[in-house]
């Protein structure tokens, strides 16, 4: 991956992206809490750069997921809930330009989008794990049809989707929506999570101020400051977890791996940690390239094939 160019990683993300299908997470497409929200899907060219590739999207409604399959699949999944601040979703900087590397070692990608917590939805700041509860009852429901173990389903989620996808781990029990039908009879929990320099915690020595704003305000009281901090949230029923980040990130602070490190630790939740001196924030595939921490999807892909 080191000696693999940015032209390279365009024509590989429009190659998958050319190969993918994309379907919603809920039934009617849209979320039934996105009813009282007044926002409106927008889709933003170039946000993340100037490429074709480089798209996020606002004003979720409705969640969906592009899967990206492999030509031999592995029989393991993992649900992809790419970053933005709690405000959009990147949908190629951390998510089709994943499809390349884990496809080609057989591991099926379903990259989703998620609704922001401070779009109005019935839910509130449980909205994001409202949609990925239901997109992993989803996909374990449906895994044979894309060759999958239902018992091998994990998620990886990048900075703000990184809290989305460590609330999965966390909350998987918790009831955030109402079942609709027999998927919603599945477990939520994953097999495995990957958090990607992910925001964890709320306390404000160490938050992202950003996401701590969207999900729970300035002046949030002490029992919603734990209730998404999720370094408190972890029990023993928690899922094995990665977790990687950049010593040097100055968006979502590295302590914010650490502390998840150190809780899941504590309780003997199996855990990996890698972190990198160099990095910042947001090197996903494309940004890491020629540095020490472009090595991260060999890593992940070596830790998921002991866990599944």
């Amino acid at each position: 991956m080191k000696t693999l160019s940015h032209s390279d990683l365009l024509q590989r993300m429009e190659e998958a992206v050319a190969r993918a299908v994309t379907f919603p997470v809920w039934p009617t497409g849209e979320a039934p809490g996105a009813a009282v929200s007044p926002v409106t899907f927008h889709l933003e060219e170039n946000h993340t750069g100037p490429s074709a590739f480089d798209r996020s999207v606002t004003g979720v409604r409705g969640a969906q997921i592009t899967v990206y399959a492999p030509e031999k699949p592995n029989g393991v999944g993992i649900l992809v809930t790419p970053g933005g601040s709690y405000r959009r979703v990147v949908l190629d900087k951390e998510g089709s330009a994943l499809a390349p590397f884990f496809n080609a070692r057989g591991y099926t990608l379903f990259v989703m989008t998620y609704r922001m917590p401070g779009d109005g939805h019935a839910e509130g700041a449980n909205a994001p794990l409202a949609d990925v509860q239901r997109a992993m009852r989803l996909l374990r429901a449906r895994a044979n049809e894309w060759h999958l173990d239902a018992k091998k389903l994990g998620v990886m989620g990048f900075s703000a989707g990184g809290h989305v996808a460590a609330s999965l781990g966390t909350r998987h029990d918790e009831a955030v929506y109402t079942a609709i039908d027999d998927a919603d009879n599945q477990s939520a929990r994953p097999a495995f999570m990957a958090l990607v320099y992910p925001v964890i915690t709320m306390h404000k020595e160490i938050d992202h101020p950003g996401s701590r704003h969207e999900l729970i305000g300035d002046t949030p009281t002490a029992e919603q400051i734990h209730h998404y901090s999720l370094e408190e949230r972890v029990s023993a029923d928690t899922p094995p977890t990665f977790l990687l980040h950049a010593v040097d990130d100055p968006a979502v602070k590295v302590e914010n791996s650490v502390v998840m490190f150190s809780a899941l630790r504590k309780l003997g939740v199996p855990v990996e940690m890698h972190l990198f001196e160099q990095g910042q924030h947001g090197f996903g595939i494309r940004d890491a390239l020629g540095l020490p921490v472009a090595v991260w999807p060999e890593l992940m892909m070596e830790w998921i094939g002991t866990k599944v």
